[in-house]
């Protein structure tokens, strides 16, 4: 069921020497797992166990290995070495500090899957931290990488959660205050989970032929290279035009579901374009471009919602830098780079225009529309899951009396307002005028019910918001699963309407605007 082809293709650290220290000329180093005090099963994700090949429920020997307490026929764990750039400055070495990569399965599909346990305890890469990880931050990483599977959006995948029965101590806002918490080990699953920062550290080094056996690796492996001729210049810049357009198809995706990463350092971006390493992230509730849902991003806002497309091309040109020796063409790398933004600026200008149920119509007219809306958002605070799944029952009729139509019109909107009253306030005049606007387009691009199915397929109705996480983080450490099984449930199928889930498409409450895990978060986990 294992493989280890990453393992033997690579030159690996082999020497099993424990404590932290820099590791040069490998790919990584061989690790297991640290053993924990009491394994016990949290969550299980079905349909992620049925891509695998593993069997449900899980026996107590699966339990135990994704608890870190067990090897399993053919696995082979390592911890990956790379390093990265961290809020914009190089970190040098960083490499898997608590992620432990059990193996790969050979799936019944005939692909390939990794299986790798974040919070497994330390390795040569984890500094001075312990390798572990806390209930709230895994439960918050399997939660979330699983919904936005379901919302269409390329990710890893979750497949387990398991507390391990040992306090963890944590500072979960750097202030002096830290506690004990429980701990937990999320088993999350990729094909690959190489990085940015693993062509990085190579050619900080300058061990270019170490960068060149991982490049080919990768190319092989992953965008259909084959083993059968050396691969040349031309074979690495088509890779970085590959990882280009899947980049910009994330983020893209980032964008209409309203996903802010939090930490879009280099070492959390994914070469196979997935969203990768569910830290500090958070969901646009009231509509701000400069938000951030990370507390060590809060003054300079580096990672904020609107700053993911640019940070993300601003990533791609250090992979570029990191190709450089292997490609040696600047004007191709910077083509590349012109590619993804093209391709984000296009694929963007589509992503909002489906957002709004709308054909493609006049560019300019249209980019107006776009804007405008842009700018009522930032009158006042509106909900932007809610404003986009519920403008699809604005009926777009034309009425001669404008106060009847705005009222209309606006009937819908009102649950998105997170003050009622300024529906008919600050944001009146600007919501009446793009109202009449966006009606018309509408009208002339479809029927009222074309018009909502189109949207309620690109618009979700449920996204895990941090109040939610939150909640069914506090009941879990209270020993009740069932808030978390609800959130599961209800994020699977996100755009469709569900009995007995309102609760799970409302507004993030006022109580939750200042409570610890509901808006901002810290990296601390």
């Amino acid at each position: 069921m294992f493989d280890d082809q990453f393992v033997r293709s690579l030159p690996f650290d082999r020497s099993g020497r424990a404590g932290t220290r820099q590791v040069s000329g490998v790919a990584g180093s061989l690790v297991a797992p640290t053993p924990v005090a009491a394994p016990q099963l949290l969550a299980w994700i079905e349909d992620v166990a049925q891509l695998l090949g593993i069997a449900s429920p899980p026996s107590r020997e699966w339990i135990e290995a994704l608890g870190g307490n067990r090897l399993l026929d053919g696995m082979v764990p390592y911890a990956a070495c790379y390093g990265g750039h961290q809020f914009g400055n190089w970190a040098g070495q960083l490499g898997d500090g608590r992620a432990i990569t059990l193996g790969e399965i050979k799936t019944p599909s005939g692909h390939r899957q990794e299986l790798q346990l974040k919070g497994a305890g330390p390795t040569p890469y984890s500094r001075n931290a312990d390798g572990r990880a806390v209930l709230r931050s895994s439960l918050r990483e399997l939660v979330c990488s699983e919904a936005m599977h379901h919302l269409g959006v390329a990710t890893t995948r979750a497949l387990s959660l398991v507390g391990t029965g040992d306090a963890v101590l944590r500072d979960m806002f750097y202030n002096g205050n830290a506690r004990h918490e429980p701990g937990a080990i999320c088993a999350r699953v990729a094909p690959s989970f190489i990085r940015f920062g693993n062509f990085e550290i190579h050619a900080a080094r300058g061990d270019i032929a170490l960068l060149q056996q991982l490049t080919d690796y990768t190319v092989r492996e992953f965008f259909g290279g084959t083993a059968t001729k050396p691969l040349a210049p031309a074979d690495y810049l088509q890779f970085f035009y590959q990882v280009c357009l899947r980049t910009a198809a994330m983020v893209i995706d980032w964008m209409r579901v309203g996903f802010v990463h939090g930490v879009m350092n280099t070492d959390n971006m994914s070469i196979l374009g997935l969203t990768i390493d569910y830290g500090p992230y958070g969901w646009l509730e009231p509509y701000d471009p400069r938000w951030t849902p990370n507390t060590t991003d809060a003054d300079g806002r580096r990672y904020a919602f609107g700053a993911q497309p640019r940070i993300a091309q601003w990533n791609l040109a250090q992979l570029a830098r990191a190709l450089r020796p292997l490609i040696n063409d600047d004007a191709a790398l910077a083509t590349g780079l012109d590619m993804y933004w093209r391709e984000y600026t296009a694929g963007y200008r589509r992503m909002m225009l489906a957002k709004l149920g709308l054909d493609a119509g006049n560019r300019d007219e249209d980019d107006g529309l776009i804007a405008e809306l842009l700018e009522i958002f930032a009158l006042t605070e509106i909900d932007y899951t809610l404003f986009f799944r519920h403008l699809a029952n604005v009926p777009s009729a034309p009425s001669a009396d404008a106060k009847a139509a705005y009222a209309a019109r606006v009937a819908p909107l009102r649950d998105a307002f997170y003050t009622a009253a300024d529906v008919d306030g600050c944001a009146a005049i600007a919501l009446t005028a793009w109202l009449d606007a966006y009606c018309t387009r509408a009208h002339a691009s479809n029927a009222d019910a074309e018009r909502a199915a189109a949207m309620n397929r690109v618009n979700p109705l449920y996204v895990p918001r941090n109040y939610l996480a939150q909640q069914a983080i506090d009941a879990l450490e209270r020993n009740d699963a069932s808030v978390l099984q609800q959130l599961l449930a209800v994020t699977r199928t996100p755009y469709t309407e569900q009995s007995n889930a309102a609760a799970f498409a409302a507004k993030r409450p006022d109580w939750a605007r200042q409570k610890a895990g509901c808006s901002m978060l810290s990296c601390s986990s």
